[in-house]
């Protein structure tokens, strides 16, 4: 056989196989384990979602959509930004994708080239540096402070002469940080100040505890160089649905429309129909979702620090981000053996010496757990 792609060699798995792989394992023979490992809601996906899907399927929603999306979708994603994110957003201006991980994809190709560099803020979620090296970029790392997870003027010191883009996660996967006014305000400087791209994933932007979500693209100068990415698997517990959009400026969404039409196609068409039915439906299930990850987190967050745990400040998402002492990988090995809790290394996120725990699951779970993990 002839060898095979070497770019796609040169990307690493994930971080997080080995603990995932080894839980499974255990499960299946029998073990209690607690995974907190897995960043999905626990819960289902709203009802009358589902029924706008089912009767889509009903009336024959099963054929070819347009690449970018159906236009009552995209309609209403423009809808939304322009009514809730703080900047105007024309239909045109939106893709609809296969999960807000597609966006980040398609948008990076199409706006980098070989030998860009792309700055992701540490920790960072795990496919940011994998999708901007399989565009041909580069990423370089810019660690966020330990103590508040806030930008600083040392990002400028990340900028160099090849610097295209900078990915912006608030709320972030995986400390929970939701970034603030004077964060937002110096990462737009940066970008103007140095023309630079932001690609702004805010699929979390929904769930945030007494803090206030702003979108990048809000700020002066900032919506005609900001892909913002978004989607329905965190707000709206539709994970399995995958259906995820971007907004951006017209020529960036028809780069990203190339993209779609050479791979994709288009996402399902009756799963657009059901996320058309999550944006123009009650959004009491958003927010009774919202409370109940909140309640975990008052519970959960100050318990970890009860048992002697620094943890990241949980503003937003549903992640506790927990710093240890020595190898998280092999403190994550032992707390699976030994406590049968799952959980992901910082490792995975650019930032060894943490952990994350995820209450994205129940409040009995998490007692559970907590007890688990004092006994250790």
């Amino acid at each position: 056989m002839r060898g095979l792609s070497e770019k796609i060699a040169a990307i690493a798995p994930s971080a997080t196989i080995e603990i995932s792989n080894a839980a499974k394992r255990m499960a299946q023979e029998g073990i209690d384990i607690i995974s907190l490992s897995i960043g999905e809601p626990d819960f289902d996906t709203p009802e009358h979602i589902k029924e706008a899907c089912i009767d889509a399927l009903r009336r024959g929603e099963t054929h070819y959509a347009p690449s970018t999306g159906i236009p009552a979708l995209t309609g209403a994603i423009a809808e939304k930004i322009t009514r809730e994110n703080g900047f105007s957003a024309r239909q045109g201006e939106v893709i609809v994708t296969c999960g807000a991980k597609d966006a980040i994809y398609e948008a990076m190709e199409a706006v980098l080239n070989p030998g860009d560099e792309v700055i992701v803020l540490d920790p960072s979620w795990v496919s940011y540096e994998p999708c901007a090296r399989l565009s041909g970029a580069r990423a370089r790392h810019h660690a966020l402070s330990p103590a508040t997870f806030q930008v600083d003027d040392t990002l400028l010191e990340a900028v160099g002469t090849r610097t295209k883009m900078i990915v912006v996660n608030s709320p972030s996967n995986p400390s929970g940080a939701v970034l603030n006014g004077d964060s937002i305000r110096l990462i737009a400087d940066i970008c103007r100040d140095h023309d630079l791209f932001a690609l702004s994933d805010e699929i979390y932007e929904k769930l945030v505890y007494g803090k206030e979500h702003v979108s990048l693209a809000s700020l002066p100068g900032m919506a005609e160089r900001t892909i913002t990415v978004n989607g329905f698997s965190k707000a709206y517990a539709m994970t399995g649905w995958r259906v995820g959009y971007a907004v951006a400026p017209r020529p960036i969404v028809r780069q990203m429309e190339k993209v779609q039409q050479h791979t994709i196609s288009h996402p399902t068409t009756f799963a657009m129909f059901g996320a058309l039915a999550a944006l123009r439906g009650s959004q009491d299930c958003v927010e009774s979702m919202r409370r109940e990850f909140e309640r975990r987190r008052d519970y959960f967050v100050p318990a970890l620090r009860d048992l002697g745990y620094a943890t990241a400040p949980a503003d937003g998402a549903f992640y506790a981000y927990v710093m240890v002492e020595g190898d998280d990988m092999a403190i994550a090995r032992s707390w699976l053996r030994e406590a049968h809790v799952a959980v992901t290394p910082g490792t995975a996120f650019g930032t060894p010496g943490w952990l994350r725990l995820s209450y994205a699951t129940s409040m009995e779970s998490l007692r559970e757990a907590v007890g688990r993990i004092a006994r250790i």
